[in-house]
């Protein structure tokens, strides 16, 4: 099965405009993602998907691949449906273009049970060691089922402990690996009730019924939100080890 990793990558972020293109140790924050992207061992081609010229430029110095996808996308689903649209793949997984410190292995475990659930999208999630980030509205988090289904997302913290017992919660990693055909199916569907509610285009998914596997991992996900954060990913990324 032919894998495909896209990295949608936006110019216009409100928070920090031109975020793909902040320089991380010397190097854009687009192509430390595009690297970690390439260093995984499941994955037959990456691409990144921007909607502007100068990261399109940016891509093609450092040697990687680049595709223009339209200006109007609501999501980084919908963009990289539009590269699924025009090559040929049977999975393509989202990797967030945000995340210089995504690591290969997290990339790999999710290829791993995609190969081996077809008929599903894979996604992952993290436990939650900061109290602080189980009422963050910011940190989405998951419940699933014994098959390992998503039950729900949340902005706010699930399951609700009524009890003084201990309790586990566990963060969703942004990181999604669709079938082709299903995520054909997604982007055709109309917004859902919950989605439009909690603002969390997963919840599409299972509101019509498709399955979303979660694994768990140890590898945590470190987002560059504001220009403040480049500090902060800097000093963490001389500690990546592959």
């Amino acid at each position: 099965m032919k894998t495909i990793a896209v990295i949608p990558a936006r110019f216009g972020s409100t928070r920090f405009p031109g975020k793909p293109l902040a320089l991380i140790h010397g190097k854009t924050m687009i192509e430390h993602v595009y690297q970690r992207v390439k260093s995984a061992a499941l994955i037959d081609n990456v691409i990144v998907a921007t909607d502007h010229p100068e990261i399109y430029e940016e891509v093609q110095t450092f040697g990687g691949s680049v595709m223009i996808t339209r200006d109007n996308h609501e999501s980084g689903s919908d963009r990289i449906a539009e590269v699924a649209e025009k090559i040929e793949g049977d999975i393509f997984i989202n990797i967030q273009g945000d995340e210089p410190l995504i690591h290969p292995d997290l990339i790999d475990e999710i290829v791993s049970l995609a190969k081996k659930s077809p008929e599903s999208v894979i996604t992952a999630k993290v436990k939650i060691e900061n109290e602080e980030d189980i009422i963050n509205p910011n940190v989405v988090k998951v419940v699933e089922g014994q098959d390992q289904n998503a039950l729900y997302f949340s902005r706010s913290p699930i399951p609700y402990k009524r009890t003084q017992e201990n309790t586990a919660y566990y963060k969703h990693l942004g990181i999604y690996c669709y079938p082709k055909q299903i995520l054909m199916d997604f982007i055709k569907m109309p917004k859902s009730r919950l989605e439009e509610i909690e603002m969390l285009e997963q919840l599409r998914l299972i509101e019509n019924g498709y399955n979303i596997k979660v694994i768990q991992t140890t590898f945590d996900a470190v987002g560059v939100d504001v220009p403040g954060d480049i500090q902060k990913v800097e000093e963490l990324l001389g500690g990546f080890v592959r």
